[in-house]
């Protein structure tokens, strides 16, 4: 059962409407999202690429630019590697595209998630040697890599780390201490010595941040690299970074550029999966998109997805769109048989009794772990680790939720595990098999969450009635987008809506479209793409058997429910009509 909680925060809605021009019924939302002053409520509702943070002022940064002048005068080789995700893809692309445009001898180097494993390893390190590298450049990872990196400095390397993840500590007498990487410079925001003010960038925006002030520093316009923002927002939204502060911005440009792309490989997959370029938003970075960019990198390798951003034809562009649409079309099927074993763990063995669930799914591809946790979690609103049979050993991930820090719960379990990384939503770790056992035990003794904490939480921003849902409302709204993590799309609340009928809609009948009606009397077409049968079962569940098919004939009397909704404007055939699409119900 989720625990609904209207937000109730106070502010002067009416003058801060007046002062920034939006309706008070906006200022409240804005309000919700902690945006105060207005500085803040000015930067989110009209900040640009001018606001953003000045790179320099990142530690180490001042280093990483110094000894990259002097390797570009010096011609000397320059190799970045990256990682097999989205952030790490496009964070290749973008330091590759950057460097070139300044004349570097640059390439590339992406570990295989299978063979290589995550992050800087030993291997990488070797082929950078035999060929002739002289400055390894790491982008979205190389902050956990401390081994790897000193034995890349034995054998020669200059080593830039650019990286967003957390920095690994130890404690002693209850104190951090900070186990930086010996490499020549380590640029992560997420150094406790790092004056960087905002601190939830992308591994993407990290290394645009380095190449732009490389560019200043050697005398170039930073504004040829502005292309490259595109892939920053890109990443930014597939990496599931909060939207605000400057990360809004990012996706905000990214947003407007991928409305007239030039980049040819993106153009290609948009019409691959159907995206109308002028209708772009996060949603399809996050669930389009972005699932492709990674197909690559989970049931292939990652460079399909990188020559994919760098295709130099159309043809090209549209032969790798192809291939990366149809490894995401298998990856879906692989995930669906997975969650299906994970889901019969969790009901029918030990493993599912457990606050922190630990699945050990042998036979689940390791590239997909993640993808499980996450659709684990969804369902049972529990942190949730699901292990795979990798190389040596068991591999696997983890997905958190609100009040459970993943990355700071496996440093507690640290002498458990092979190596592990991550932030506090999501994480990634490599353990023997028969540790696997203790793994799970021991984050359950360390578990501190409360009931409460495991019941998932909607937070509803107001109570809306009908008469508020407006064409000039919901174009209001869009002044809040981008929507996504740390930027939710608006929650809106109806007590106790009368449903008046309904109708099975969809290729599989299993969607909702209602008309219901508000206790003033406004009436409204509904829809709901979650469960029709779920819904039709607390109806009766509430009501009594029958008014089901009742309410399905339109014959339901003194059926309510409350709900919560999103406004919006259903088209058809030329004619538009006010429409809510209903995300909870109890």
């Amino acid at each position: 059962m989720k625990r609904w909680v209207l937000l109730r925060k106070g502010a002067d809605f009416a003058a801060i409407g007046e002062k920034f021009h939006i309706s008070p019924r906006i200022a409240c939302l804005i309000r919700n999202r902690d945006i105060i002053g207005d500085d803040a409520i000015d930067g989110y509702l009209n900040g640009t690429i001018a606001d953003l943070n000045d790179g320099m002022l990142m530690r180490d940064m001042d280093k990483a630019v110094d000894i990259l002048m002097e390797k570009l005068r010096g011609h000397k080789r320059i190799r970045v590697i990256g990682d097999y995700d989205i952030d790490g893809v496009c964070a290749t692309y973008l330091l590759l595209e950057a460097l070139e445009g300044l004349g570097a001898d640059v390439d590339m180097d992406i570990p295989d998630r299978i063979l290589d494993g995550y992050g800087l390893n030993r291997n990488l390190i070797d082929r950078a040697i035999r060929d002739g590298v002289d400055t390894v450049v790491t982008c979205d990872n190389g902050i956990a890599a401390a081994e790897e990196i000193a034995y890349g400095k034995r054998l020669g390397l200059t080593i830039l780390v650019t990286d967003h993840h957390e920095v690994p500590y130890i404690e002693k007498a209850g104190e951090r201490q900070y186990n930086l990487p010996p490499a020549d410079a380590v640029v992560d925001p997420k150094r406790a010595d790092c004056g960087y003010p905002f601190k939830g960038l992308c591994g993407a925006a990290v290394a645009y941040k380095m190449m732009e002030c490389l560019y200043e520093a050697m005398g170039e316009d930073p504004a040829d690299i502005d292309r490259l923002l595109e892939v920053v927002g890109i990443a930014t939204v597939g990496d599931v970074m909060d939207l605000a502060g400057e990360n809004r911005i990012f996706v905000k440009q990214a947003l407007e550029m991928l409305s007239h792309s030039k980049n040819l490989g993106l153009k290609a997959l948009m019409e691959r999966t159907g995206i109308a370029g002028d209708g772009i938003t996060a949603y399809h970075i996050g669930f389009v998109l972005g699932p492709c960019i990674n197909a690559g990198g989970r049931l292939d390798t990652a460079k399909r997805a990188l020559e994919l951003l760098r295709a130099k034809t159309k043809r090209e562009a549209d032969i790798l769109a192809g291939d990366l649409k149809a490894l995401n079309d298998s990856r879906k099927e692989l995930t669906e048989a997975a969650v299906t074993e994970a889901v019969r763990q969790v009901n029918e063995t030990d493993a599912g009794k457990n606050p922190v669930l630990v699945l050990y799914l042998p036979d689940c591809h390791e590239s997909l772990a993640g993808i499980v946790a996450g659709k684990v979690r969804e369902r049972y609103y529990r942190p949730v680790f699901v292990l795979t049979d990798g190389e040596d050993g068991a591999k696997g991930s983890g997905r958190s939720i609100e009040n459970y820090h993943m990355f700071e719960e496996l440093t507690g379990c640290k002498d458990l595990l092979i190596r592990f990384g991550g932030h506090s939503q999501a994480a990634g770790l490599s353990i023997k098999r028969e540790k696997i056992e203790e793994f799970r035990k021991r984050l359950n003794e360390n578990c501190r969450l409360s009931e409460r904490d495991l019941q998932e939480k909607v937070s509803i921003d107001m109570e809306l009635p009908l008469s508020g849902v407006s064409e000039a409302f919901v174009k209001e709204l869009t002044l809040l987008e981008p929507f996504g993590k740390g930027n939710a799309k608006p929650v809106f609340a109806l007590r106790d809506a009368e449903l008046l009928s309904a109708r099975l809609i969809g290729k599989k009948q299993n969607m909702l479209k209602l008309r219901v009606k508000d206790r003033e009397g406004t009436s409204i077409e509904a829809v709901h793409f979650g469960d029709a049968g779920e819904f039709l079962e607390a109806v009766e569940e509430k009501y009594g058997k029958g008014q089901a098919d009742k309410l399905l004939s339109g014959q339901a009397e003194g059926v309510r429910m409350s709900l919560t909704f999103y406004p919006g404007i259903n088209e058809y055939m030329g004619n538009r009509t006010m429409q809510i699409t209903i995300t909870n119900y109890m």
